[in-house]
């Protein structure tokens, strides 16, 4: 039942230590807030990082060559080290069993790209067709390259949607038309898009094979590039990366000579890792926002430990009294301890309403690098709020539980 004198003593006890009660919930209501905030920012972080590994495949493995550095069997430091089909061929048939997608990639230089009287600068890349998996493209119109068109050598390209807006202007469906690739003709076969946005589409990809072919490539390589079969944990899936990185370089080493401490003769990236390290960061950044948090609650908790002391200070003659005409311990402690819950029930809800109400104002439209939309679960919010609750009433009964243990005739003596 609602019991009016019960609650009305409650509304009495704060307007006599208004100040304290105010300051009180000033600082669990800040605690709330300020918990609430951080782990939102946390995991805002953690969705602006995701965000920026979906522009390519966040297990990405990349190989690529320049020249030796140390003498090595007799040859001199100083050699160029040129990737070629055979490698590319070698290392899948030596570890095709871990390997997801594959691509050769080889860069087309001084290309000029013309449109009928329109011309621009872009990047031409002959790839194979998994390159698609490997860079997350998707398909706007048409489709990508293929086995066909690599093993036919077929004069073929995918462009990009930024590609067409510039330079197919008003075409609404570019598929077939011809593009002129330092003056030889092209047929577009599809358009495509990045997540990456517009600095991932200053690409057109031709098959591999056309690339090298025609633009006197002979079987040379840029790079290789790689995506892993997923393992049943991060960590099991990052060390069977690293250890594929070493072997790839292991292999094309003795392959073209070059000394196994030779620091940049041979060079790899590998996405996984960085996928880690930020994992391990954000993690890190979450459990340092954490225990600010629960800091600062736990300052508002012994602030309601506090005032619950003076309250019962203050009243101890009135529980003198109470005692004397016949009041239990339990019903003493539990008017400090529906004081304790009320104070910290009150501050900790105003806390979570205004921490929610900003994030959902402000958190959609916030513009920093590498955080995307701040938020934290709800139920996360209200649980925390709720240990609060059960904190702030184990921070009350301890002064409840003084004020039960009086004696009578000792609070009625005391001034």
């Amino acid at each position: 039942m609602f019991d009016i004198e019960r609650w009305q003593e409650i509304f009495d006890a704060i307007r006599k230590n208004k100040l304290r009660t105010i300051l009180t919930g000033v600082s669990v209501a800040s605690g709330i807030f300020i918990l609430v905030v951080l782990l939102a920012f946390g995991q805002g972080m953690q969705n602006g990082i995701a965000k920026e590994f979906e522009a390519d495949a966040s297990n990405r493995i990349g190989v690529w060559t320049q020249v030796t550095t140390q003498e090595y069997m007799g040859l001199n430091p100083g050699r160029p080290i040129q990737l070629r089909n055979n490698n590319y061929q070698a290392i899948n048939s030596k570890f095709g069993e871990d390997l997801e997608n594959r691509s050769p990639f080889f860069r087309v230089r001084n290309v000029t790209v013309d449109y009928n009287t329109e011309s621009g600068s872009y990047s031409v890349q002959g790839v194979s067709p998994l390159f698609q998996n490997i860079e997350n493209q998707f398909i706007s119109q048409g489709r990508y390259l293929n086995y066909g068109d690599e093993e036919n050598v077929a004069k073929v390209v995918v462009i990009s949607n930024k590609i067409k807006r510039e330079l197919l202007k008003g075409e609404e469906n570019p598929i077939g038309a011809f593009l002129k690739l330092s003056g030889i003709n092209f047929q577009i076969i599809g358009v495509y898009g990045d997540k990456g946005g517009d600095r991932e589409e200053d690409r057109l990809f031709i098959p591999i094979s056309t690339a090298q072919r025609v633009f006197n490539g002979s079987d040379n390589l840029n790079m290789l590039f790689y995506t892993l079969k997923p393992s049943a944990s991060l960590d099991e899936t990052v060390a069977k990366s690293v250890k594929l990185t070493e072997d790839i370089k292991t292999y094309l080493k003795e392959a073209h000579m070059v000394a196994p401490t030779d620091p940049s003769a041979v060079n790899t990236f590998n996405t996984l890792e960085a996928v880690k390290r930020f994992q391990n960061l954000t993690g890190g950044i979450k459990f340092f926002f954490w225990f600010v948090g629960i800091c600062t609650i736990v300052a508002g908790v012994v602030g309601v430990s506090n005032i619950m002391m003076i309250i019962v200070k203050e009243r101890t003659r009135e529980i003198g009294v109470r005692k004397a005409l016949g009041a239990r311990p339990r019903a003493i402690v539990g008017m400090i301890l529906h004081e304790a819950i009320f104070v910290t029930s009150v501050a900790g809800l105003a806390g979570l309403i205004f921490s929610m109400g900003l994030l959902e104002f402000v958190g959609p439209n916030l513009k920093i690098d590498y955080v995307l939309n701040p938020s934290i679960n709800f139920k996360v919010a209200l649980s925390t709020v709720c240990l609060l609750i059960i904190a702030g009433a184990l921070a009350g009964f301890f002064p409840a539980w003084r004020a039960a243990t009086i004696r009578p005739i000792e609070a009625l003596r005391d001034e």
